[in-house]
């Protein structure tokens, strides 16, 4: 059955929010992003409100509210005719973007190089080990895979000390956060070990090397993204 056709509570089931600490608002925007990052939501899944007041035990405002935050994260996307859903990149939506976020983040890693003190480096050396730790464990959790680099990019775009390149690269990486679960690979060797080769040359100041390595890991990234992506489209 195609998921654009079920209702929203036979394609995920999930408890009605707690009232607890963090905000409503949060807490729905929480269990949202991760039902679609771990494709409990499939991408082109209709985001029905009234099914979401019902399932979450949320008002009809909370509900909007969370939407709008996702669709600013390119996690959803507004259909005319049909409403919210699930963003779903095509293969060229998909190429193009990575595209362009190999190009944003080739020169943020440069000016990371230019600007970064070394406790920044450190720190990002720090991150790299992180990753490393999280890829060796038996099993590997995607959801602390993904945190570890996140918090990698985190260090980068702190460093690079650019505003503008800040707004402009995490506006792409929010358009393929859907695809992040397509663009792991089985094996985390080599990812870790390219963030260890992107580091050892930044701590050598040596922009080009950095760059290069750091465009080799996103074309992997990319090329594992859109196989799987393809895959899925081919079904």
């Amino acid at each position: 059955m195609s998921a654009n056709s079920n209702s929203l509570a036979s394609a995920w089931t999930t408890s009605p929010v707690g009232r607890v600490a963090a905000p409503l608002r949060e807490q729905v925007i929480t269990a949202l992003r991760e039902a679609i990052l771990d494709f409990r939501l499939q991408p082109g899944q209709r985001l029905v409100e009234r099914e979401l007041v019902e399932q979450l035990n949320v008002s009809r405002t909370t509900v909007r509210e969370a939407l709008r935050e996702l669709t600013s994260e390119g996690l959803i996307a507004v259909v005319p005719q049909r409403g919210a859903v699930v963003a779903a990149p095509t293969p060229d939506d998909a190429r193009d973007l990575y595209e362009v976020r190999i190009a944003l983040e080739s020169l943020l890693v440069r000016r990371f190089v230019e600007k970064a003190s070394r406790p920044r480096v450190h720190a990002l050396e720090a991150a790299a080990e992180r990753f490393a730790e999280v890829a060796s464990e038996d099993p590997v959790e995607l959801r602390k895979i993904l945190k570890a680099k996140d918090h990698f990019n985190h260090i980068l775009l702190e460093g690079a000390g650019s505003e503008v390149l800040r707004q402009l690269v995490e506006g792409v990486q929010a358009k393929v956060r859907v695809l992040r679960v397509k663009a792991m690979s089985t094996s985390h060797a080599e990812a870790t070990q390219e963030l260890r080769d992107i580091v050892a040359a930044i701590r050598e100041r040596d922009a080009d090397t950095a760059a290069e390595v750091y465009a080799k890991h996103m074309r992997r990234t990319a090329a594992n993204a859109l196989e799987n992506l393809k895959e899925t489209t081919d079904q």
